[in-house]
């Protein structure tokens, strides 16, 4: 473990460390329990489910946090995102030990589960063993986890290509999730080819909802609203997810984003119909809550989402693109790999960094071995170095870390 210390102590952030970032990026005086009173929440009906609700959900990727659940749920936050793959399940443990005794009609569950080596991210598709029935038993996982008799929202992980939305193994396995009564609603969430994505998600007539990338900084917005457009048409509901665009502006966090301005700026678009950004302290939840009674950007919040002076080389948010991928000689899955340094600089969840960057199964020699990097990156990034930089979470790889999938 010495390895792992050190790469804890000198490059990244410890769990406290990570709790100073967010509450320096969140504000220093935000409503805190005990300050209870009526809330004046913006709505809006999540597509043909029919349901009305916050137009902000809680991301639970950052946190194992009960009483910080309770809490929120307290305040009438309304929808719990999760994944099987959140801290190995016990995000979903956790859930079902919070929701004991509520009343089942005062919150909702998103969750999903997929085996990540059948996808294939470069090409945006699904391989050809993958199978319906481990989609099923790994449904079955989360139910037993969360200890429910039904799921609200299940989710199809690494929709991309309309090909993958439509391939029938898993088609086949959400339809018999819901024919049996064991989910509510389907959904998929998509990182890359999002509008393709959305767009197939509505043709297939069986999806409820689509979960989604969405921020200022994306370079496809045109295309992406185009899409959210037809998803509105054809009354698909709209989960936005990446709304803080890798929390800071450079690896270094000195820079924050406003995130309330950029919630709200994803929230200006009334297709989307809640963001989940992750929740991991009060001070994050009452600046949740204090945004969704007031939507309005402010002119210094709209001043703060315009890129600071000087250069963000050493910045976060990766388009996800996939344009890198073919530059690359050694075909590195890039994109998850950048998605997994964003977790762990921006977001400070090594947990979450740790476990992408093990499903993008990365040699680590791979960058070692190369002296000039050919990937001209869409963002400007310093691909090589910000590889070799993150690399070093496989270090010390536990061996009963168990990679997902």
């Amino acid at each position: 473990m010495q390895n792992r210390r050190k790469f804890l102590k000198n490059s990244l952030i410890t769990a406290a460390g990570a709790g100073l970032a967010a509450n320096v990026a969140y504000g220093s005086n935000p409503r805190l329990p005990g300050n209870r009173q009526e809330r004046n929440f913006v709505y809006r009906t999540l597509g043909r489910t029919g349901i009305r609700i916050p137009v902000i959900s809680m991301g639970l990727d950052s946190t194992k946090d009960p009483n910080l659940i309770r809490q929120a749920l307290d305040e009438n936050i309304m929808l719990l995102v999760t994944h099987e793959t959140y801290y190995g399940g016990n995000s979903e443990r956790i859930i079902g030990e919070v929701v004991k005794g509520r009343d089942r009609d005062s919150y909702m569950i998103m969750t999903g589960a997929l085996d990540v080596n059948t996808v294939d991210e470069e090409k945006g598709l699904y391989r050809s063993e993958a199978s319906g029935e481990d989609l099923l038993r790994r449904a079955e996982g989360c139910l037993q986890r969360l200890q429910l008799d039904y799921i609200d929202i299940f989710i199809l992980s690494y929709a991309a290509r309309r090909e993958s939305v439509f391939f029938e193994p898993y088609l086949k396995a959400m339809e018999t999730l819901k024919k049996q009564g064991k989910t509510r609603f389907l959904a998929i969430a998509t990182h890359s080819f999002q509008p393709e994505a959305i767009r197939a998600a509505v043709d297939t007539g069986i999806y409820d909802i689509a979960m989604t990338a969405y921020n200022f900084r994306m370079d496809n917005l045109q295309e992406m609203d185009e899409a959210l457009k037809y998803a509105e048409a054809a009354d698909l509901g709209i989960i936005g997810m990446k709304a803080l665009a890798g929390v800071y502006w450079d690896q270094e966090r000195t820079l924050p984003i406003n995130p309330a301005a950029a919630i709200k700026w994803v929230l200006e678009n009334e297709n989307i119909h809640t963001v989940c950004p992750a929740c991991s302290s009060y001070e994050q939840l009452y600046l949740d809550i204090g945004i969704m009674e007031n939507l309005k950007l402010n002119e210094k919040e709209k001043h703060d989402l315009l890129p600071p002076q000087g250069e963000l080389s050493s910045g976060l948010y990766c388009q996800q693109c996939g344009r890198c991928i073919a530059q690359c000689p050694k075909r590195i899955n890039i994109p998850a790999i950048m998605r997994s340094y964003m977790y762990a600089y921006g977001y400070g969840n090594l947990d979450h960094a740790y476990r992408t960057l093990c499903s993008a199964r990365l040699d680590p020699t791979a960058c070692r071995n190369c002296t000039s990097c050919s990937v001209n990156c869409a963002m400007g990034f310093d691909v090589r170095t910000k590889i070799l930089d993150i690399a070093r979470l496989q270090d010390d790889m536990p061996d009963d870390f168990m990679v997902p999938g």
